[in-house]
């Protein structure tokens, strides 16, 4: 990292023990922490050692002491002590005394040190974290010797309601992505204006910009605008220009069709605000079917479609660019998805007014012919498949044993997260051979228990579908099925077969 000119950031010791500290340190004073994500104690519950411990400053030292005997020291030290767990205290006396344990451990080791902390903390559970709470925490560590992650900035930035981290430095970050989720999304305009914002904040102790994804590799438009903005002192002064000349650089010669195309995606699904303005791909696509789930989005569905229409138009000049043909199948892959809510909404008014004709024919559409469509289109791109993911969770291993647990928790990780599902289709994705095997079986099983309920004149019992449905869940995380790692097919000539049978139903309002 240091000879790519990049400060690497060591972990220091926020106070998390092992349980078996207190058979090595009976004496030892700690407190069992809550859960987490949904997970019992065999999973999450952790033990946090008591700042006023005479063992709290011997394990940081010994512990950061080691780090930098091996990794050496660019004098920051990341800890997060309460990232998403409720302290044992809500007392400004206790928080301050736990941020000071953890910074005295640091400067006993190295004086320069500076500490680096998420500020999620305090977006993630603002109930507990009022003004008392953080300021005790921020004030436990001199002025300039922490240094605060504003994470989430972009969308529900701290720094507004905290005076300026009152008083200490902090980073402007883009999170933009929870989960590594596909889907069209972004707040460009949020993005754009906000660093500027944050250092004319009033007292503003701003001192950089950041970019904090859960996950990568898609929506690059976001990603290059932040990038751009960490090189510029005020906003860019037109998004639909700069849009404009993002897809000319990106295709490597400007058409008017595909600009067109990105000033409506520009207008639409990354102009996102509000409370829409989450993070996730929440498409019921990607979630466990139920008759409750939410189609609205913060954009006129009309751009994306016409976005889709133009950039299908340019296909002839462009379809030689490895990135137009990416962005094609992305944004076919965004229109299925818009469609699978259309669809999703036709089959529940159906059922809710027990008409199993209708019910029928909208969920045969939606199971027995867009997703196989969406699964054969993203099958023709090496980074939209399931067996690429899986082999480089492989790969990582040592052995045939650990390949296969690797994989298994590779496919927990797309899925259920956690055993029972305790983090449901948090990161989710759309892959090739996931959308097959995992997203497709539980539509046509939600969709079958519908026709069924009707046809037999019962209720839709949602606790009983949830059972079938994890059956099906699980067998795919324990299934040993291989998927193709290599793409087949032709991306424009599949994403045109897709436009051309459901583009018309759109125009037509007939899907």
């Amino acid at each position: 990292m240091r000879s790519f000119g990049m400060t690497p950031v060591l972990p220091a010791f926020a106070g998390h023990v092992p349980k078996a500290v207190t058979r090595v340190f009976p004496q030892v004073n700690v407190t069992k922490m809550g859960s987490w994500g949904h997970f019992n104690c065999s999973y999450s519950c952790s033990f946090l050692l008591a700042p006023e411990d005479p063992m709290f400053p011997v394990i940081g030292s010994l512990f950061l002491r080691e780090l930098v005997k091996e990794f050496g020291t660019d004098h920051i030290y990341g800890a997060d002590t309460f990232n998403e767990m409720q302290p044992p205290s809500s007392a400004p006396s206790y928080l301050a005394a736990a941020t000071t344990a953890v910074y005295e451990a640091m400067i006993a080791v190295d004086t320069e040190a500076v500490w680096l902390l998420q500020g999620w903390l305090f977006q993630h559970q603002p109930q507990f974290w009022g003004p008392a709470q953080i300021g005790a925490v921020l004030g436990a560590v001199p002025r300039g010797r922490l240094l605060v992650l504003d994470l989430f900035a972009e969308s529900q930035p701290v720094y507004t309601r905290t005076a300026s981290f009152q008083g200490q430095p902090f980073i402007w970050c883009m999170l933009h992505n929870f989960g590594g989720n596909h889907g069209l999304f972004g707040a460009l305009e949020a993005v754009n204006r906000g660093p500027e914002a944050a250092r004319l904040f009033p007292n503003s102790t701003m001192v950089g910009t950041g970019m904090a994804p859960e996950g990568i590799s898609q929506n690059e438009v976001v990603y290059s605008l932040m990038a751009e903005l960490g090189w510029r002192k005020d906003p860019v002064p037109d998004l639909a220009a700069w849009v404009t000349n993002f897809a000319a650089q990106r295709y490597g010669v400007s058409h008017p069709d595909a600009g067109a195309a990105w000033r409506l995606l520009l207008q639409s699904v990354y102009n996102c605000s509000g409370e829409a303005c989450r993070g996730h791909n929440r498409s019921p696509l990607v979630r466990r079917p139920s008759l409750q789930m939410n189609t609205s989005v913060w954009y006129n569905r009309s751009s994306v479609f016409e976005a889709w229409r133009l950039l299908l138009t340019s296909a002839p000049s462009l379809a030689a660019s490895p990135a137009f043909r990416y962005d094609l199948l992305d944004l076919t892959r965004q229109a299925v998805q818009e469609l699978v809510s259309l669809y999703y909404e036709e089959a529940r008014s159906a059922y809710l007014s027990k008409e199993l004709t209708s019910l029928l024919r909208a969920g045969g559409v939606l199971a027995y012919e867009l997703l196989p469509a969406l699964d054969e289109l993203l099958a023709s791109d090496s980074r939209f498949l399931l067996g690429s993911w899986l082999e480089q969770a492989r790969a990582a291993a040592v052995s045939e044993a650990e390949a296969d647990f690797y994989e298994q928790n590779s496919r927990y990780q797309l899925t259920l997260w956690g055993p029972e599902g305790n983090i449901l289709d948090y990161a989710n994705k759309q892959l090739a051979g996931l959308v097959a095997n995992y997203y497709t079986p539980r539509w046509r099983l939600f969709l079958e228990a519908l026709a069924d309920s009707v046809a037999q004149g019962i209720p839709f019992q949602q606790h009983q579908f949830d059972k079938n449905v994890f059956q099906l869940e699980q067998a795919f995380i324990l299934s040993k099925q291989r998927y193709p790692s290599q793409p087949r097919g032709d991306t424009v000539d599949l994403a045109k077969k897709i436009f051309l049978k459901y583009y018309p139903r759109w125009v037509a309002g007939s899907w």
